[in-house]
């Protein structure tokens, strides 16, 4: 069953759960796939959905941890190269991935629990954000990258749909 936003639930809240409607998106999306699948690159610049994955887990830690001032481990950002956060290099395996992003979620998760909507944090291109921005730029993020899933799973596959049926 996937959670609701609640019709009259507080701001905080109605943002984490709607952000979380489309975390489990994307775990979902790579459902009963094989390793060589979720590694295929489906369109020209490489797109894969466990690059995709590791994209999101990685702007996870980066949005909620870096921006205020919490700890985050290794990240694959590389000035040299803007695509390295989205490629799975060959010593990465499905699962080491899929629990990059676990870890990402949880460790976003407690800083969206430790702070309010008000709160301001420092983003890596230096201005202020507040955790109600970061909150609605992650949501309008993950929700773009579900998308492209959406796609890259059809064509692998021939999948459809936002949520698995009932």
């Amino acid at each position: 069953m996937t959670r609701q936003v609640p019709f009259t639930g507080d701001e905080k809240q109605s943002l984490h759960i709607s952000l979380d409607r489309h975390r489990d998106v994307v775990v979902w999306k790579l459902d009963g796939l094989d390793d060589e699948q979720l590694r295929r690159p489906m369109t020209p610049s490489g797109t894969s959905l466990l690059g995709l994955v590791k994209h999101l887990a990685s702007v996870e830690y980066g949005w909620f941890c870096e921006t205020f001032g919490r700890e985050t481990e290794p990240l694959p950002f590389d000035d040299e190269d803007e695509n390295a956060d989205m490629r799975v290099e060959p010593h990465e395996t499905t699962a080491d991935i899929m629990e990059f992003y676990g870890r990402a979620r949880a460790a976003a998760d407690r800083v969206i629990d430790e702070l309010d909507v008000d709160d301001v944090g420092k983003a890596w291109f230096g201005d202020a954000v507040s955790m109600r921005w970061v909150l609605i730029h992650m949501i309008e993020e993950t929700a773009r990258h579900a998308g492209h899933m959406d796609i890259v799973r059809e064509l692998i596959d021939g999948a459809t749909g936002a949520y698995p049926r009932s």
